[in-house]
């Protein structure tokens, strides 16, 4: 047993007296009031509870401290150091913050007993967040399950529609275009959404076409053709073949380069052929027949062909400076200028029904 404190030594005596009653033959308790015996022991009693409740309150108020631990790994059990670890609970004025050691060691002491989350964040990892942790009085929580993942890269891929880039794509497969694998075929888009050329792949279709080498075959062999009809008339021989080669050469290459690049450029307009390839017979064929006097604008709306027209017209104004003198003015000029046209009518015509089915394209790419 401990030591009696004073209290215990003032009323123990007391206690006795009390139990024994007046009649206890004992000096020490000789006229002592039986009543104020009584009366300082429901004090004592009384100032003994008090003191055992107020020491229970005390506690109450000033519960035991709780701790939380934890070792930073990764998912591979790899210590993490210098990993940020943040504390947060709705009982802290504020957030904790410690940082990993060299042995992945972080603790939390001092918690007042409440609800807490624990965040964890390093470079090159994923962030890892805690459920919610209770913390009771005095209690030494150590986390699990606190393996932080390598964090995922995000790759963004920006995909921008470039008009320019589709239309030098489109013309490179144009260019790949032949009948039968051998004549060129360049001036035909077969997609009808085609992107629009700049002024560049206008003249670079242009000088494509006018220099191919079976474009120079096709102009020795109309030469002789119009050798064999006297047409125009610059006599027979090598020599009258020779003009013939020249002129038909001029008037396509004039046709070419003022009716397929100049005019298109200066007025923004396309100068390609356009395959309809759905529909009706007849509507094919209107639109065939029609594209000589009507065309897609650079801004993709219809619109009359004034440079298919044109150059038709300056192809044949041209002409007049080599022809032979029986072949120039305003007849042979306008009948110069007819034919042009009609060939380019019914070229479309044979266009949209009957050349795609032998003409080479490259595939598209994906």
């Amino acid at each position: 047993m401990g030591v009696p404190g004073p209290m215990a030594r003032f009323s123990f005596p007391l206690l006795l007296s009390v139990l024994a009653g007046p009649n206890t033959p004992n000096a020490l308790y000789a006229g002592v009031n039986v009543r104020t015996l009584q009366i300082c022991l429901l004090i004592w009693a009384a100032i003994a509870m008090a003191a055992r409740l107020a020491a229970q309150d005390l506690n109450a108020s000033n519960p035991e401290k709780g701790h939380i631990t934890d070792t930073v790994v990764d998912v591979n059990n790899g210590v993490v150091s210098g990993a940020s670890v943040v504390l947060e609970s709705p009982v802290l004025r504020d957030h904790r913050t410690v940082v990993s050691d060299n042995n992945g060691f972080v603790e939390f002491d001092d918690l007042d007993p409440g609800i807490y989350n624990v965040t964890i964040s390093a470079k090159g990892f994923a962030n890892w967040s805690s459920p919610a942790i209770i913390v009771k009085p005095g209690q030494y929580i150590i986390l699990t399950g606190s393996k932080l993942k390598i964090a995922e890269a995000l790759t963004t891929v920006s995909v921008a529609y470039s008009p320019v880039e589709a239309a030098i794509e489109q013309v490179k497969r144009q260019e790949q275009q032949r009948i039968l694998g051998i004549i060129p075929n360049f001036y035909v888009a077969y997609d009808h959404d085609a992107a629009p050329l700049t002024t560049k792949l206008k003249f670079q279709l242009a000088f494509k076409t006018a220099t191919d080498p079976i474009t120079i075959v096709g102009v020795g062999v109309l030469a002789g053709i119009n050798q064999a009809g006297d047409v125009p008339n610059y006599g027979q021989g090598m020599k009258g073949y020779g003009e013939r080669f020249g002129s038909t050469a001029a008037d396509g290459l004039s046709d070419i380069i003022i009716g397929g690049a100049i005019l298109p450029s200066l007025l923004h307009q396309d100068p390609r052929y356009f395959y309809q390839g759905t529909g009706t017979n007849k509507s094919r064929t209107l639109h065939a027949l029609s594209s000589p006097f009507i065309c897609r604008g650079d801004n993709g709306r219809l619109q009359p062909n004034y440079s298919s027209v044109g150059g038709d017209l300056a192809s044949a104004a041209i002409s007049n400076a080599y022809y032979p003198a029986s072949n120039r003015g305003a007849g042979p000029y306008f009948e110069n200028f007819m034919i042009g046209t009609g060939e380019r009518m019914v070229g479309n015509v044979i266009q949209e029904f009957v050349l795609p089915r032998l003409t080479r394209r490259a595939k598209n790419k994906d």
